[in-house]
């Protein structure tokens, strides 16, 4: 079983920028794709960003496109979120996650406990 861990969320005004992470146990995270989600308060856990085993191909919903972007190092486990030009419907708790296969949206793992990403007006 995998075990996330997310960092790097806080408050930021609208503008700024935060660097996410999200650190994974076990020795077959370089073999997924992996990918970051969120939900925001009263609304359903969304899709925002996907990354090919290799760091190679990655893909993101439209409402971050431009902004945000998906990287990883499989020679620590990790795969990050660089958020930039960030807006007040941004605030959410961001949770990472493998995907069922690259070029999916579905998750297929057990979530972590998320980090906080605030963003004031």
């Amino acid at each position: 079983q995998v075990q996330l861990v997310e960092s790097g969320g806080g408050l930021v005004q609208a503008g700024g920028s935060l660097r996410l992470s999200c650190v994974a146990s076990g020795r077959t995270f370089s073999q997924n794709a992996m990918g970051w989600f969120r939900q925001a308060p009263g609304k359903e856990r969304e899709f925002v960003a996907g990354i090919r085993w290799d760091g190679i191909g990655t893909y993101y919903a439209d409402s971050v496109k431009g902004r945000f972007t998906i990287s990883r190092d499989n020679a620590k486990n990790t795969v990050y979120l660089q958020m930039n030009s960030l807006k007040p419907e941004d605030t959410a708790v961001y949770y990472c996650n493998i995907l069922i296969q690259y070029g999916s949206r579905q998750p297929r793992g057990y979530w972590g406990q998320g980090t906080q990403v605030t963003v004031s007006s």
